[in-house]
């Protein structure tokens, strides 16, 4: 059985495919979910408003990102909690599965291929390197366009 499963999702579409498949996994109610959001540092915007006071905390991207992850919490049938943290996504990720002794990590992969995986990087293949438990990566499903004769 796992027993913890730490869950990376960000502000794309892909999330909701990732919870979706996270719930076909038949979660046990022991199981214990983390979903977790990674600030990456590449977003100077998001970062610099973090450190500042907010008077209207709903303009805050933070809080549009707690609530979406707990909008997911919600649909879990099982025990859950969030982290959102800043740094690099692969190594934030990593090291929450250290911390919370994940058995299992699922993440999205935005399928990015040729100049921008070379440039922006997959952070599913750095994870899945680097991990300390298995990791389910979740694949967009791409709408191919018909062929012409």
């Amino acid at each position: 059985m796992l027993k913890t499963i730490l869950v990376a999702l960000d502000s794309s579409e892909l999330s909701a495919t990732v919870i979706k498949t996270l719930r076909d996994l038949k979660l046990q109610p022991e199981t214990q979910v983390i979903l977790t959001h990674v600030i990456s540092p590449h977003n100077p915007d998001l970062l610099s408003e973090a450190d500042r006071p907010h008077t209207n905390l709903e303009e805050f991207p933070y809080r549009q990102i707690e609530k979406q992850l707990q909008t997911y919490q919600n649909t879990l049938p099982c025990q859950s909690e969030l982290e959102i943290v800043s740094g690099d996504p692969a190594e934030e990720i990593i090291r929450l599965a250290n911390i919370h002794h994940a058995d299992l990590i699922v993440l999205g992969n935005r399928g990015l291929t040729g100049m921008k995986r070379i440039l922006q990087g997959s952070v599913s293949s750095q994870v899945m390197a680097d991990a300390p438990c298995s990791v389910m990566v979740v694949k967009v499903q791409s709408v191919s366009s018909p062929v012409s004769n």
